[in-house]
């Protein structure tokens, strides 16, 4: 049996507690080898949690020679900076989402990792969740004829004061926290070559940051999204796919706890059925693949899945611009 992949940490924030690491011990291809932080305390209380050992840096990080890839868990702004540095390094990479708040930053980055012979991954845990496979698979099945438009949203309620996502120099803001989900399961649904619209973007000129905001996406062949998100909102977590001769929806289907079991509504004429994914852990099957793909370079889910994190990043150049709204600037 081949050795785990030996992951370091890079930042310590709460989701790499609540729900990465937790599931990071759970999979036998991985182990968590090194733990930084901006706060060297703060890296070392995570150690002692969850393994692996303490780095004085994020440098000091990157430079480890037992530390093969990095899980980069920092604050959206940072995540480009220092995955370039972490492939520069020679590491893979799993990063948070969004991996860049422009296209210019995702192309350079895929293109670096490319030519370093590396796995850059950015972390869309829904997209390995059983029930992106069900949906695939009724979609190839073809029961739902042609399909003509996608709905999706998600939406969560406002944020506490002092939340990070209320402060544009971390990169805040509804788009690139929650508005990414939606775009992405637009990629996925109607492919790659989709442009945008339309959009409308809610500004708090008072934080700097987008509230929340829809846009309308255009397909070649004439399909269309209609996308929403928002921090604003009750909460929704959804999607909709709607054919010739059938529609399906899904919710929570961006945040699927691990004892949930989700259920495709499919409707097909006057039937409706309930098909009902077997509950799994999202977290761990996005570990899973990820180092699935660092042992396998050639591993089939890879391009897809570079195809859509470089065209979104583009379609948020495209939300921005069509919404009269100048982007983040360049890493």
């Amino acid at each position: 049996m081949p050795a785990p992949l030996r992951l370091g940490l890079l930042g310590c924030g709460d989701i790499a507690a609540r729900r990465t690491l937790p599931a990071l011990a759970r999979v036998p291809g991985a182990a968590l080898a090194a733990v930084a932080a901006r706060d060297p305390a703060r890296a070392a209380a995570f150690a002692a949690r969850f393994g692996g050992e303490p780095a004085a840096s994020y440098e000091e990080l990157l430079a480890r020679p037992d530390v093969e890839a990095v899980y980069l868990c920092l604050p959206t702004m940072l995540h480009a900076p220092w995955a370039e540095r972490a492939l520069e390094a020679g590491k893979h990479v799993l990063v948070e989402k969004p991996l860049a708040t422009n296209g210019a930053d995702a192309r350079r980055l895929f293109a670096l990792a490319a030519r370093r012979g590396l796995v850059l991954l950015e972390n869309f845990m829904f997209l390995h969740h059983a029930t992106q496979r069900t949906v695939a698979g009724l979609l190839g099945s073809g029961v739902l004829g042609t399909v003509r438009a996608v709905s999706a949203a998600f939406t969560i309620p406002p944020r506490p004061d002092g939340d990070t996502r209320y402060d544009p120099a971390l990169g805040g803001g509804a788009l690139l926290d929650n508005g990414v989900y939606p775009l992405r399961a637009a990629l996925r649904l109607l492919g790659t070559d989709l442009t945008v619209a339309g959009a409308v973007l809610r500004h708090d000129e008072r934080r700097g940051v987008d509230l929340s905001g829809s846009a309308l996406l255009a397909a070649p062949d004439g399909a269309t999204a209609q996308v929403r998100w928002g921090m604003e909102h009750h909460y929704r977590s959804w999607y909709e796919v709607q054919g010739s001769a059938g529609t399906l929806s899904v919710e929570h289907v961006y945040t699927t706890a691990p004892d949930h079991s989700p259920v495709v509504l499919l409707r097909t004429g006057t039937e409706t059925r309930e098909l009902r994914v077997p509950a799994e852990d999202h977290f761990e099957a996005v570990l899973t693949f990820f180092a699935t793909a660092v042992t396998s370079p050639d591993h089939p889910g890879l391009p897809l899945l570079d195809t859509e994190s470089r065209r979104q990043a583009d379609l948020l150049d495209e939300v921005r611009r069509a919404a009269g709204r100048k982007g983040p600037l360049a890493m």
